[in-house]
């Protein structure tokens, strides 16, 4: 176990306990909030949970048993295909049920943990953990991730990732008609207030915008085309949602069990279709696309013939 003490800065004054531990301590919010579960975080010698508020001037005592270091598990994935390969970056098509990387509480396989059973060879730049890794999809999106090889690659890709000099397309089907049928959405994506693990549209948060536009109505859904200006987390999980048009499938964010029954599936209907960027070695732009996998068309076809 490991033990800190010390005096609270008045900095951190009115701040959830575990987004001040997180921020204190170099925590992420998720360990944070494990660590005030356990009863942890002491104020004044007084035990506080996770949503409780700091308050300048207090002694805070943390104890948290540390966390065994993340590795990667080489795992085969047969459903994860390679759609590109070469000495600098690869392509891969994404399976649903499968983390771009290990992370904490997750144990299932990987793309790098595919990848490293496969025999590939992944750059070292980033954290150990995430070695190689410039983007990531939700485990329950399937789609196109492209991952560098090389050290120079690493950089080339995280930059255009930054600079938004990355083409994102996205196909999703969301309950209902969206109004306009096609539009943008820029809203700003944080922490959800009341939820370790959800994300929400709060001000004060992340600059975030989504572009979609309607492909295909149906009774009670449609098939958007889905443009991302930027990257968060969730992001048009949370912008769809807020607009009172959930992706059909995602039960965190909403959507209506019934329709998930009916078309069969088991995950949010969200699928990253198609990527282009400038490849790192030639600085052509390249572009890769993708079908849709069984479980997402099936859906598709029951919506069409409804």
């Amino acid at each position: 176990m490991e033990t800190r003490s010390l005096p609270l800065p008045d900095g951190l004054a009115g701040v959830r306990v575990d987004a001040g531990i997180a921020k204190l301590l170099g925590f992420s919010r998720s360990f944070a909030a494990e660590v005030c579960e356990a009863g942890g975080v002491t104020l004044n010698g007084a035990v506080v949970g996770k949503s409780d508020r700091l308050h300048g001037g207090a002694w805070l005592e943390v104890t948290w048993q540390p966390r065994e270091a993340l590795a990667i598990v080489p795992i085969a994935v047969p459903d994860l295909t390679i759609v590109h390969d070469d000495e600098s970056i690869v392509v891969v098509n994404k399976p649903s049920g499968v983390a771009a990387h290990p992370s904490v509480g997750w144990t299932g396989p990987t793309v790098l943990g595919a990848l490293s059973a496969a025999g590939y060879r992944i750059a070292t730049s980033g954290a150990s953990e995430r070695a190689g890794i410039v983007h990531r999809l939700d485990v329950g999106t399937s789609g196109l991730m492209v991952v560098a090889k090389s050290e120079a690659a690493y950089t080339w890709l995280k930059k255009a990732f930054h600079d938004r000099e990355v083409e994102k397309i996205y196909h999703a089907v969301v309950q209902g008609h969206p109004d306009p049928l096609a539009g943008t959405v820029d809203a700003p994506i944080g922490r959800h207030p009341r939820s370790d693990w959800k994300f929400a549209v709060i001000a004060g948060g992340k600059d975030s915008v989504t572009h979609y536009e309607t492909l295909e109505a149906f009774r009670s859904a449609s098939l958007l085309e889905v443009h991302l200006e930027t990257g968060r987390t969730h992001q048009i999980r949370v912008h769809m949602a807020a607009q009172q048009h959930p992706c059909v499938g995602d039960a965190m964010y909403g959507a209506d069990p019934s329709i998930t029954a009916r078309l069969g599936l088991t995950r949010q209907w969200l699928h990253a279709r198609q990527l282009a960027f400038f490849h790192p070695d030639s600085r052509d732009w390249v572009t890769f696309t993708t079908e849709y996998p069984a479980d997402l068309a099936h859906a598709l076809d029951v919506l069409r013939d409804a």
